[in-house]
């Protein structure tokens, strides 16, 4: 979210990343948003949003999208198996939920 929130600087876009049910200040954002919930969920919803969002804003969008969320699942695998630190912006901001989660008991949690 906080990259979103960034990238909206360069574009000189409203962007609000805390408004993601809203479709954060994005074109089209509630459409994306429902994507990437349905790259991660049920196989057929994804295919009736991939379908609505190729119909809506083209093919090469839908493809601009699967590559945004593969490279975000990417990064996120990389830096789990390199045991990559969490920045202190993030360490700080997410202490609770990893808290509540248990993960900083993990073996595998740097931070």
């Amino acid at each position: 979210a906080t990259l979103l929130g960034l990238s909206g600087l360069n574009v000189d876009a409203q962007i609000n990343p805390s408004l993601l049910d809203e479709g954060a200040g994005v074109t089209d954002g509630k459409l994306l948003v429902a994507f990437v919930e349905a790259c991660f969920g049920d196989r057929n919803h994804l295919a009736a949003v991939s379908d609505e969002l190729t119909a809506r804003l083209g093919a090469h969008h839908l493809v601009d999208a699967v590559a945004v969320v593969a490279n975000f699942h990417m990064m996120t695998r990389i830096a789990d198996a390199t045991g990559t630190p969490l920045d202190p912006g993030t360490a700080g901001m997410s202490g609770e939920l990893r808290n509540d989660l248990g993960l900083d008991a993990l073996t595998s949690a740097r931070l």
